[in-house]
């Protein structure tokens, strides 16, 4: 994750960078859509919506880009009813991969904007979210972002809205567990990636608030030896761990950890990351507390969650920690054709603010003032070890209780 926390602490055991692109092309229409309208082509259909999937196919966070992907497919099928159309037009999906390389995907949104489109849509790396949402700015196009978790996004200007959670929520989750930090030392350990400095910045705004005294171990991206930094970790003897990891890095971490006794001598909260990773604890699991954005169930058992499980299942996908970013993200975009317009930006912008919805986790809304999604949120332990654990519901949180603090939009 470069993505939040779990994106947010997750110790992610893969990654994932999911950037869509999606416009409304109005190219051989015979004159543009207004709110509510289905504008036609020259022959006297409706012109197709041509979204541009730009996501990591390749790449450190190419797992994350397939869950992201499937979501995103099943929540279309969804919230068109199978039709693959929204407010009469036909919607046209193209793929690209962006390999994880925020460069590379401005590149193509740049690309993508000059061919006419008015959407863009992702992504799980909030290095490349920060990219794109002044793009997004500059061009007076929609970007929804989706797993990328740094609190940055949220209410950085009108054009930005986002499908996943953020930081603060996984903080604000995590706090549940962690009972009174008054006094307490916490350590941050996390990545020096965008990632990583929005969970350092978050623990502070959080639990800095409730008195604990908030520290940092920051690992470079590319470090492949962790066990000099858990015991730097260990050196500082802190309270609490609160563990932010993105990547395929991960299992050597936790191994480490176990291996210097940090899980042993400090209490260690983490996010719940996607299936590959449930092995990576074997027996620690009884040590490590979790925060969850999402895993297979966490909703309940919902009508939404069913479809979206029922879908990714059906398509030959696997149900994971960011189905539910890529499934929202459809919803989103759906409801901004049908309720808002093709190709007024503005519109769509305006019909998002405020929307309220059932989504996979349950109720969810777009908070107009910043366009944070406000979402329930989830606590778990492991059950199990090895191949065999498996998440179990402590708690579910609901949005109300985890809702970041309100920041109005930059423009």
């Amino acid at each position: 994750m470069r993505p939040s926390l779990t994106d947010t602490f997750r110790n992610r055991s893969v990654r994932a960078l999911t950037l869509i692109a999606l416009g409304a092309l109005v190219a051989g229409c015979s004159s543009a859509g207004t709110a509510g309208t289905a504008s036609a082509g020259s022959d006297g259909k409706a012109a197709p919506v041509k979204v541009g999937l730009v996501y990591s196919r390749s790449g450190l966070l190419a797992a994350y880009g397939k869950q992201y992907e499937e979501g995103f497919k099943a929540g279309l099928a969804y919230a068109t009813h199978g039709t693959n159309k929204a407010g009469g037009h036909p919607i046209q999906v193209t793929e690209q991969d962006d390999a994880g390389d925020p460069a590379k995907a401005v590149a193509v949104a740049k690309t993508l904007i000059g061919n006419g489109y008015k959407i863009l849509a992702g992504t799980t790396d909030s290095g490349v979210a920060l990219q794109m949402a002044p793009l997004a700015a500059q061009n007076k196009v929609l970007y929804v972002s989706g797993p990328a978790a740094a609190d940055a996004v949220t209410g950085v200007n009108s054009y930005t809205f986002r499908s996943g959670r953020q930081s603060y929520q996984d903080i604000l989750a995590a706090g549940t567990l962690l009972g009174d930090a008054k006094g307490k030392k916490v350590t941050v350990l996390a990545q020096n990636s965008a990632f990583g400095q929005a969970n350092v910045a978050a623990v502070k705004a959080v639990l800095g608030k409730k008195g604990a005294h908030v520290g940092s171990v920051l690992a470079p991206p590319s470090a492949t030896d962790l066990t000099p930094f858990a015991r730097q970790t260990r050196a500082g003897k802190p309270d609490l761990v609160f563990v932010a990891w993105a990547g395929a890095t991960a299992p050597a971490l936790w191994t480490a950890l176990n291996q210097q006794g940090v899980l042993d001598t400090s209490k260690v909260v983490t996010g719940l990351a996607g299936t590959a990773s449930y092995p990576v604890f074997g027996t620690a699991d009884s040590k490590v507390a979790f925060l969850a954005h999402y895993f297979p169930g966490a909703g309940g058992g919902n009508p939404v969650e069913k479809a979206m499980l029922d879908g990714i299942t059906k398509a030959g996908g696997t149900p994971d920690l960011f189905s539910p970013d890529g499934f929202t993200a459809a919803l989103m975009i759906v409801h901004a054709i049908e309720s808002g317009s093709v190709t007024d930006t503005l519109a769509m912008v305006k019909t998002l603010q405020g929307w309220s919805f059932d989504g996979p986790k349950g109720k969810e809304q777009i908070r107009a003032a910043d366009h944070a999604l406000l979402q329930p949120m989830f606590t778990a332990r492991l059950k199990g070890s090895g191949s065999a654990a498996r998440p179990e519901l402590i708690d579910s949180i609901p949005m109300t209780a985890v809702a970041p603090p309100a920041a109005g939009t930059a423009g």
